[in-house]
């Protein structure tokens, strides 16, 4: 199946989300697990710059998520703490780029001893 790109900008920062469907039964926009609308971006599947598979950001980080039941507490903190984060229903915070991951760490009083943060 193609995959097909979608994107917003939260922060002033362009967060792209790639998605398969079948073809030609693409939607316009969708929506992540956070209730925000994403929009097809067509420079995107076209460009193939900023898609995350070939960026790595996005990223999905289970190392620092939390149970299912506590997703939408994590989401709240992070808003609180003016650190917006869509969280998977599973729990999982999605980083949208190296300094928004080291934000939302440091703000849960984490950090990674193996990576940038």
């Amino acid at each position: 199946m193609p995959i097909y790109c979608y994107s917003t900008i939260l922060d002033d920062i362009k967060y792209i989300k790639e998605e398969t469907f079948p073809m030609g039964e693409a939607p316009e926009s969708i929506f992540n697990d956070a209730g925000i609308e994403l929009k097809r971006d067509l420079g995107a599947e076209i460009s193939g710059q900023g898609r995350p598979s070939l960026t790595g950001w996005p990223q999905v980080c289970c190392a620092s998520g939390v149970h299912p039941k506590q997703a939408q507490q994590l989401r709240n903190l992070f808003d609180q703490h003016g650190c917006p984060t869509e969280v998977t229903k599973g729990g999982d915070p999605v980083y949208r780029s190296k300094e928004h991951r080291k934000k939302a760490l440091k703000l849960r009083g984490m950090h990674d001893k193996s990576s940038f943060c």
